[in-house]
């Protein structure tokens, strides 16, 4: 059946990720993977056929052959890592757009704690074109990835839902917090309105965090946790 325009109005998240996923077609460093979330298995495999059918630069599209945890799905679409792949993605999202209504596009690349705005400009930033530069970005991204920075957690998984993270530790409930800024550890005050809470309340949170996630360096500013790691820190707010 032919997808129409607001088909699938409310069904796709507004952030998709690149290079989140091994590729299925090749090494990684010869493919893009881009993945969006889909709230069930109906739409996912609808805009699954909308792609492959669409877009001959596409080398596949699939979804995730069940539900995740939260019961929404997964749709991955490969292509190859070249100059094209902003125009490429620029050109499928103008297709996504018009069956979900969404103009408001974000990306989050390798696990980025950012999610940046879409435009062909701010994805041939940050989308390395070549086998050598997916390489070095890789390298370079080593921290700004979640689950690179968590690497001292008791957690189990560590997931991210549009703007939050989700960890999983075995035996308690999923915690999800809110990312509120990410960058070196002088940047991260600094951009932090608020002092410093040191009151019980807040003492016993900063425990509770550091009991779930790990050793960290955690300090509460204004209600938003500071977690530090290797020079960098995330700021995450609790939900």
């Amino acid at each position: 059946m032919a997808l129409h325009s607001n088909d699938l109005v409310h069904l796709v998240s507004n952030i998709f990720e690149i290079d989140s996923y091994a590729s299925k077609m090749g090494s990684d460093n010869d493919v893009v993977v881009l993945s969006f979330t889909v709230e069930d298995h109906e739409p996912a495999t609808d805009l699954v056929n909308f792609i492959e059918r669409g877009y001959e630069f596409v080398l596949d599209a699939d979804s995730t052959p069940g539900e995740l945890k939260d019961g929404r799905y997964k749709v991955f679409v490969e292509m190859e890592r070249n100059k094209h792949v902003p125009e490429q993605i620029m050109e499928i999202l103008s297709g996504v757009q018009r069956l979900t209504g969404i103009d408001d596009f974000k990306f989050r690349y390798y696990k980025s704690f950012t999610s940046i705005p879409v435009s062909e400009e701010t994805l041939s930033e940050n989308i390395p074109t070549s086998k050598q530069d997916y390489e070095v970005t890789i390298k370079e991204n080593s921290l700004n990835n979640f689950s690179n920075f968590f690497n001292r957690s008791f957690i189990e998984a560590v997931s991210a839902d549009n703007e939050d993270l989700i960890f999983q530790k075995m035996y308690s409930d999923p915690l999800r917090m809110r990312i509120k800024g990410f960058g070196t550890t002088q940047a991260v005050y600094e951009s932090l309105p608020g002092r410093i809470m040191l009151e019980s309340k807040d003492m016993a949170e900063v425990l509770f965090l550091s009991k779930y996630l790990g050793n960290y360096n955690i300090t509460k500013v204004n209600g938003v946790y500071v977690f530090e790691n290797s020079g960098y820190a995330v700021a995450l707010e609790k939900l």
